[in-house]
């Protein structure tokens, strides 16, 4: 099933007001045409409200949406070439599966001949042509989801537009939907804005994340780069599963002091309020005295191919990524051991990373 090739779309410079509240402060973001790219934020970060005015569901306060060449700001959605799925999945209770998705084909007066066609291969895309002849109360939650992609490509838009189109699913149904969506979304090619608050989702689906935090743009960037080279504290916490770890104290030279500890880093400066980052992975659990921080044992979980043994130094909680015959008991008195170069230090009052 052919699609249109893919085509740019920007924010310009949008601002979203309600009232006196601020939902979105000055968004720039240039999509590249085929690309796909995640909108990924907690609630309230101003991700749907981005996606909704730029499928004209909502107005900006100000700055300007193109789609294409086409400066797209005040027209109507229907006049955007744009296909939208929802959370809901907004199916017609009263339709067949068939006429769900042949409804856009409808309403534009395609022949009949035709619209049969678009149906068949948009079903046979998502793999539900065996389903054509039911009714929504008929099918499961991922079939129902299938049937609302379907209805999305069948008039092949220049732009797919999801807002969080697999939380409804449960978890392993979600996984392989992830990626026959990875693999529906390569094969049409068509540029695709995907609001998610799951990160596991943002970094298996997407060309490029954007995150977002109370209507700011934080980073612009591949998953690889996110997660390896984020540009401050709060992406650094919010992207990887389980969390970075984060040690307080201070920054004296390039020396980070804890609690009569003192851990050598990468970068130099004087912050009397300072944060050490540091991934669950890049983390061992050494004996006591041989590590660079000394921790107790809070609690141990097997997860099946690792062991996650959480460590309690001070105030402060840490993760460690532990093989999984891993063995110690809580309140056991351990060691662990950080590597310099997977080291990150924030400021802890600004949340700027030092480089």
């Amino acid at each position: 099933m052919a699609s249109n090739p893919g085509v740019p779309v920007s924010f310009d410079k949008i601002q979203k007001s309600f009232g006196p509240v601020r939902v979105l402060e000055e968004l720039n973001l240039q999509v590249a045409p085929g690309e796909f790219l995640v909108l990924l934020g907690a609630s309230g970060s101003g991700k749907t409200t981005a996606l909704r005015i730029l499928s004209g569901l909502e107005t900006a306060t100000s700055g300007t949406i193109r789609i294409g060449d086409r400066d797209v700001t005040n027209i109507l959605p229907k006049y955007r070439d744009i296909s939208m799925v929802f959370q809901s999945y907004a199916l017609y209770p009263h339709k067949t599966v068939a006429e769900n998705i042949g409804f856009p084909l409808k309403v534009r007066k395609v022949p009949q001949d035709a619209l049969e066609t678009a149906v068949k291969d948009a079903a046979a895309q998502v793999q539900i042509d065996q389903l054509l002849h039911r009714y929504p109360r008929e099918l499961s939650g991922g079939q129902r989801q299938r049937v609302a992609l379907a209805r999305a490509m069948v008039r092949r838009p220049s732009v797919f537009l999801m807002d969080e189109p697999l939380s409804n699913l449960d978890a392993k149904l979600r996984g392989h939907m992830r990626a026959e969506l990875k693999h529906m979304q390569s094969a049409l090619g068509t540029t695709t804005i995907y609001v998610t608050h799951d990160q596991i989702e943002a970094m298996t689906l997407a060309h490029r994340v954007a995150i977002l935090e109370k209507g700011v743009l934080q980073q612009l960037d591949t998953p690889a780069k996110i997660y390896n080279d984020p540009a401050n504290l709060f992406v650094a916490q919010f992207i990887g599963s389980p969390p970075m770890n984060v040690i307080h104290g201070s920054l004296e030279g390039s020396s980070f002091k804890t609690r009569g500890t003192a851990v050598d880093v990468s970068v130099s400066g004087r912050i009397p309020s300072a944060i050490l980052g540091v991934r669950p992975e890049d983390c061992s659990v050494v004996a006591p005295g041989k590590g660079n921080i000394e921790a107790e044992i809070y609690t141990v979980e097997l997860i099946g191919d690792h062991t996650l043994v959480t460590v309690k130094t001070g105030s402060d909680m840490l993760t460690v990524k532990a093989p999984k015959d891993f063995i110690g008991s809580m309140g056991e008195n351990i060691g662990v051991s950080v590597s310099k170069e997977h080291l990150f230090v924030f400021n802890a009052e600004t949340g700027a990373r030092m480089r």
